[in-house]
């Protein structure tokens, strides 16, 4: 497998084992992300830090992976994203869409800020 996936109390981290994120590894993290997903996680974190290229197949994959979080309701954050990465991302305008963290520190924290504002904005509706 082209990445390792590790479940944790609030989100669910995907982290790349391979340089690449192409059409050999794309098919492999959408079935995975559709199957954390339908296995109740709704938070997702991948981290890209070893991936040096991607192409659009890799990139359908993470959009797949925002509209399934995004629909559960959860939170769905890419970090560590190398230049040549990060510039396809931005070229593709895709950083407007999907949230982008530094590093896989901030990318918790912001996972954990959501699920705060989604609870506070639940308990604001039951008073």
């Amino acid at each position: 497998m082209s990445f390792n996936t590790a479940k944790d109390e609030k989100h669910t981290l995907i982290t790349f084992s391979t340089d690449k994120l192409d059409a050999i590894v794309a098919p492999d993290l959408k079935s995975e992300l559709v199957l954390i997903n339908k296995g109740g996680a709704k938070n997702i974190i991948i981290n890209m830090e070893s991936v040096r290229y991607c192409d659009s197949s890799g990139l359908s994959a993470l959009l797949i992976g925002n509209r399934l979080c995004v629909e559960s309701g959860g939170s769905y954050v890419l970090c560590g994203l190398q230049p040549s990465v990060d510039k396809l991302i931005t070229i593709s305008q895709l950083h407007n869409v999907l949230s982008i963290k530094d590093d896989l520190s901030k990318a918790i924290d912001t996972v954990l800020i959501d699920e705060i504002e989604r609870n506070l904005k639940v308990d604001n509706l039951d008073d």
